[in-house]
């Protein structure tokens, strides 16, 4: 009897790569991480290296999460930042180099795809989910598949919460990327004219404890992503919001600190079990999901 299948999943970020063989399950068979090599031809020739020397007999496809807007139809990544990978056919090109299937994914929908099936998400359909950290990064699930509008939806960082605020990337101003996300809370921080050694513990600790400035930082920080994730509820009505990323428990902390909202929109929050691994679980799932494997999500299921 041949072994069940197994796949290669990738998430790239902005400065580590991360790759691990992931089983049906979704456990980590194996794992490796490494500096993400810049430039397009350079970052392409790494990621063909990587999996040719990592790949065991029983891996039948690749998934790779890509920090961005993504085409997973297409395979074609639209922008990764200043990874500088605009318009990279990434999953033909790959594909073409392996003689794998290769599916492609923002890094946050692979993210979501893992918690959805092994971490805090499991048995909900519908999830709506920030990741927070020097960004903010988004995607949904409905009925246990990603949503993607034509192409990128999930750009939830984008979601405008203070109209005529801070610039943002994007072009607008007053995105909640520039209220809620890790560089944001720097910037009230320095503001309230904290210590430049504050990390989020201390504040979260000193807040606790009563310190005013504190508790008016982590206020600032959280009533904007309060109103984002409010307004993803009456647009989708999902069963959880959840929060993940490297500042996605913090946030789930210093949103419960607020004061109870009068509106119509109830929901359930949760913070993001798997850490840094949920991008590779997720993309590995992806991978596997390609290739017949088990279902993104079992809605319903235990």
């Amino acid at each position: 009897m041949s072994e069940p299948p197994t796949a290669l999943g990738i998430d790239v970020g902005g400065t580590y790569l991360r790759i691990a063989e992931i089983d049906i399950n979704g456990h980590i068979l194996s794992r490796h991480a490494e500096r993400v090599t810049k430039g397009r031809e350079a970052f392409s020739a790494r990621l063909v290296e990587l999996v040719l020397a990592r790949r065991s007999p029983d891996v039948r496809a690749v998934g790779v999460g890509i920090p961005g807007r993504v085409d997973a139809v297409a395979g074609l990544v639209l922008s990764a930042g200043y990874l500088e990978l605009a318009m990279l056919p990434l999953a033909a090109t790959l594909s073409a180099a392996i003689g794998l299937p290769v599916a492609i994914e923002n890094d946050c929908t692979m993210a979501l795809v893992a918690e959805c099936a092994v971490g805090a998400a499991r048995g909900r359909g519908n999830v709506v989910m920030f990741s927070i950290g020097t960004g903010i990064g988004g995607a949904i699930a409905q009925n246990g598949e990603p949503l993607r509008g034509r192409a990128t939806a999930g750009q939830l960082g984008h979601i405008m919460v203070q109209p005529g605020g801070r610039a943002c990337n994007c072009g607008r101003r007053g995105c909640v990327e520039t209220t809620s996300s890790g560089t944001s809370l720097g910037h009230l921080m320095r503001e309230a004219g904290l210590r430049p050694d504050t990390d989020i513990g201390r504040l979260l600790t000193a807040a606790d404890a009563g310190d005013a400035a504190s508790a008016a930082v982590l206020s600032a920080w959280a009533r904007p992503m309060r109103d984002a994730a409010t307004s993803m509820a009456a647009a989708f009505d999902p069963d959880l919001v959840l929060f993940g990323g490297g500042l996605g428990r913090a946030m789930v902390r210093a949103l419960g600190r607020l004061p109870q909202e009068q509106t119509w929109y109830t929901y359930d929050i949760a913070a993001a079990d798997l850490d840094d691994d949920a991008g590779v679980i997720g993309a590995g799932l992806r991978a596997l999901r390609s290739v017949g494997g088990r279902p993104l999500t079992a809605p319903g299921a235990a």
